[in-house]
């Protein structure tokens, strides 16, 4: 009997990574057109972000806020919504932070004053979220085109607050001030020296937490099989008593919450302090993540990791190679996101073949 669909260890694990295997194939040729060794590239890029400890350390670091709006993203596609909105989300959650840190940081102690924060940071992105999702559960209004609107008013008003407001007098930078050192996140060199001095912090570890929640929170709770019925069919899902607009609305506020966390690793475990367009598009890779990992843990987990080994990794290639500047790593990442997301069946029908050839 022939099989008309693929089984779940095939589009879960085969699919994503002969994409990804497409995507290198071509990032190879480009490298190779540009005169440089695809093998060699492929090697430096390797040892300068994983085999290298303190290599790997960045990767990890960059890794743990793609986690996060990797989860931001898997969380509203369970819902059947596509949430674009991560980095504007991801944007005011670190101005909720900063707005616990300014207030807060001079006067409570370290292990009140980072939980503070992150709370503030999670409300912030939340709230962000929320309007979108109330748009549409309650008016039908697509989430796809109100959270592309909400970034582009995120971007302007962080612009305006961070210029207006939060620029120490006399400074030019556009930037608040520096948190008090009760508002940083203990980095993991601390207990692990052979990391060296990057900024690799306890929200890698808090990321691997989320991640479990969320496996156990979607795969294994009874609010966890409503969302997935929406997703899935949301008549389907109402009429067996799930409420649709309240199960849309909470998806977009977790959703937010999770792009509002992000913005801890990058504040709290590295700058310490809010500056302008800090997100740098880790709401958008967040996208390439979710779609790239199947919304699964594990999949989010290695997505973000080798998303974060290109940026580490093509940092260091540029500079042994001149002839493949950085902008090559944001094409190689929108190669990815074309096969994994627009292309993502691309060799299914092919894998489906093959299947039933050895079934026959």
């Amino acid at each position: 009997m022939k099989t008309t669909e693929l089984p779940r260890w095939a589009s879960a694990f085969v699919l994503p990574v002969l994409n990804l295997l497409s995507a290198l194939l071509v990032a190879a040729l480009v490298i190779h057109l540009l005169g440089e060794s695809p093998t060699e590239s492929l090697r430096i890029l390797i040892d300068s972000a994983v085999i290298n400890p303190e290599g790997l350390s960045y990767t990890l670091f960059y890794a743990s806020t793609f986690i996060f709006t990797g989860l931001s993203v898997s969380i509203a596609m369970k819902a059947g919504l596509f949430n674009i909105g991560s980095e504007g989300q991801l944007y005011v959650g670190g101005l909720g932070l900063t707005v616990v840190m300014l207030t807060l940081d001079h006067s409570l102690p370290a292990w009140l004053l980072i939980p503070a924060a992150m709370l503030g940071s999670a409300v912030f992105g939340a709230a962000w979220a929320w309007l979108p999702g109330y748009l549409q559960a309650k008016r039908g209004s697509h989430v796809v085109v109100t959270t592309i609107m909400f970034n582009f008013i995120a971007a302007s008003l962080m612009n305006f607050i961070i210029v207006k407001y939060l620029i120490p007098e006399g400074q030019q930078n556009p930037a608040s001030r520096v948190f008090a050192d009760a508002g940083a996140m203990p980095r993991l060199n601390t207990w692990f020296p052979v990391l060296g001095d990057t900024p690799l912090n306890v929200s890698f570890l808090l990321a691997i937490a989320a991640l479990a929640v969320y496996g156990v929170m979607v795969w294994r709770s009874s609010w966890g099989y409503k969302l997935r019925a929406t997703g899935l069919n949301q008549s389907a899902a109402h009429y067996a008593g799930v409420s649709i607009s309240r199960m849309i609305i909470v998806a977009m506020l977790i959703s937010g919450a999770l792009a509002g966390l992000g913005a801890v690793n990058s504040i709290m475990g590295s700058t310490h302090y809010l500056s302008l367009n800090f997100p740098a598009g880790a709401g958008f890779v967040g996208i390439a993540i979710a779609l790239m990992g199947r919304q699964h843990p594990v999949g989010i987990f290695l997505s973000s990791v080798l998303f974060g080994a290109l940026i580490q990794g093509g940092f260091d290639l540029s500079l042994e190679k001149p002839n493949i500047p950085q902008e090559t790593f944001v094409f190689i990442q929108g190669l990815i996101i074309l096969f994994c997301g627009a292309m993502e069946n691309l060799y299914a029908p092919a894998v489906l073949k093959l299947l039933n050839i050895r079934k026959g």
